[in-house]
């Protein structure tokens, strides 16, 4: 065993530990397991939400897309920064309902704000899609990271099942407290190591920061731009819209925000959490340094720019230290999304199937849910292809649909009733199928169109289309419903 990977090992051990070690004097019922008893201060919530956004993808997706794609990698920066900004009024409200009802799932906010358990099966199986390729991109992420930084000591089929067994058990014996924690380790790792690549490696390759830029830009004119034509400025500003309307409609969001104590820890983060993502711009820096010292990297391979030049830069120890922060980058998001999945299945989809069910037995089946989604999401990890942050955006196309509905429904009344909300959204994931699975873009159906049209986001129309479906059933089904004004029964654990 080479150095790196027992620094590898030693951090996946650690990690573990604190998983294992968050249960210690605590009753795991579903509202610990899953909201931590609605007790998490501002440092806890700030590493939750900061482990749910800097993941896999900040170290390989971040750097790949800079090191692919040139400027277009910028919008990523962008949307984090503005959603941050968004969230000071976005999230108060919601740990307010959420709080008063104790609810403890995100189709649980749709279910009592619209009073509609149908609602919330379409949320909780929205939801359940949404997560599957942003856990592959964890676990994809994971077998890059522990493969290449063991300089193929281990293959990623197998570095991916070390990691699957290792957070599936501390999910299931911990729940989010377990994720907390280890978020802990996790952000002190990461800071470290990707403010220290982003400075290191422009200085040692190029002299500093805009010497690296100049030498890019000679190589590559107009690559540090955005082009005239597909990503351009029109296709990064619809870009940026909609993922700033999906960041937190991802439904292990939601229990990140109802584990707070108080609404005023979401405050307190909006102002510091932009300054955090100032993280990424030392992402970018590493693949752009990569462009001209590895070249060649096509396709999907451009995610191992950041990993291939610190190999071909750094003694194994060092490699050791970067992989264990790029295996906690998958650790702790990925065990908020596995903990999510079997909490919406359970509580929104199996609790409706079966209401006589228990709130233990609930919990039962959220837990055994866990290695099932795990294997799930283990098979499609291992039998795909795609880039990193082709499947990041894949789901934020699939969970931003739920946006509309959930912002007309924070007033004491919601804007629009279940009838509506629910052929909007429904419409809208249709919507998204449709596009994705034919690979249809606004510049397919329209190429006359001049560019600032045709290159916008093609998630844009099923946007305009849930919205549009949306107020017409409503307004088409208006009066249908008395009890749609008055918020499903919330007592103790949800009544769905």
């Amino acid at each position: 065993m080479n150095a790196a990977l027992a620094i590898i090992f030693l951090f996946l051990l650690v990690s573990l530990y604190f998983g294992i070690r968050a249960k210690h004097g605590k009753e795991m019922n579903m509202e610990q397991w899953t909201v931590g008893g609605r007790g998490f201060g501002a440092i806890f919530i700030f590493l939750l939400v900061a482990g749910e956004i800097y993941t896999t993808f900040t170290f390989l997706g971040g750097s790949g897309w800079a090191y692919s794609k040139g400027a277009p990698s910028y919008y990523v920066l962008s949307y984090i920064c503005l959603a941050y900004v968004l969230s000071y009024w976005l999230l108060p409200p919601i740990w307010r309902y959420a709080k008063e009802h104790r609810l403890v799932s995100q189709s649980d906010f749709f279910v009592s704000k619209y009073n509609s358990p149908v609602l919330g099966i379409l949320v909780a199986a929205v939801g359940g899609v949404a997560i599957i390729p942003y856990l592959i991109l964890q676990f994809k992420g994971l077998g890059i990271i522990v493969s290449e930084a063991s300089y193929g000591s281990i293959s990623p089929a197998v570095a991916v099942w070390i990691g699957v067994i290792a957070v599936t058990i501390y999910v299931m014996v911990s729940g989010i407290h377990g994720s907390a924690w280890t978020a802990v380790l996790k952000d002190i790792m990461i800071f470290i190591v990707v403010v220290f690549l982003g400075f290191y490696l422009p200085f040692h390759y190029y002299g500093g920061i805009q010497p690296m830029f100049e030498a890019v830009e000679a190589a590559q004119p107009g690559y540090l731009i955005f082009p005239e034509e597909g990503m351009s400025v029109s296709w990064y500003i619809s870009t940026v819209l909609l993922t700033v309307f999906g960041f937190y409609m991802w439904p292990h969001t939601f229990l990140s925000v109802f584990s707070a104590k108080n609404e005023n820890v979401f405050r307190k983060n909006a102002i510091v959490l932009p300054l955090y993502t100032l993280m990424l711009l030392f992402v970018f820096f590493v693949g752009f340094t990569a462009i001209l010292q590895v070249p060649g990297l096509k396709g999907a391979d451009g995610d191992l720019s950041l990993l291939r030049l610190s190999i071909q830069t750094f003694d194994p120890w060092v490699i050791g230290l970067i992989g264990a922060a790029g295996l906690l980058t998958a650790l702790v998001p990925g065990s908020m999304l596995l903990m999510t999945a079997a909490t919406l299945f359970a509580k929104n989809i199996y609790k409706v199937i079966v209401p006589q069910a228990t709130d233990e037995q609930v919990a039962r089946v959220a837990k055994g849910l866990v290695p099932v989604i795990s294997l799930i999401s283990l098979y499609f990890t291992l039998n795909g292809g795609n880039t990193l942050v082709t499947l990041l955006l894949m789901g934020y196309s699939v969970v931003t649909q739920l946006f509309p509905a959930l912002l007309f429904s924070l007033g004491r009344k919601p804007l629009v009733n279940k009838y509506g909300a629910f052929a909007g959204i429904l419409c809208g994931e249709l919507t998204v199928a449709y596009l994705t699975v034919f690979n249809i873009t606004l510049a397919n159906l329209f190429p006359s169109w001049p560019s600032v049209l045709k290159d916008m986001n093609i998630g844009v129309v099923a946007l305009v289309l849930n919205l549009a479906v949306m107020f017409a059933v409503s307004f088409a089904t208006k009066g249908l419903s008395v009890r749609n004004a008055r918020p499903a029964k919330t007592e103790g654990t949800p009544t769905v």
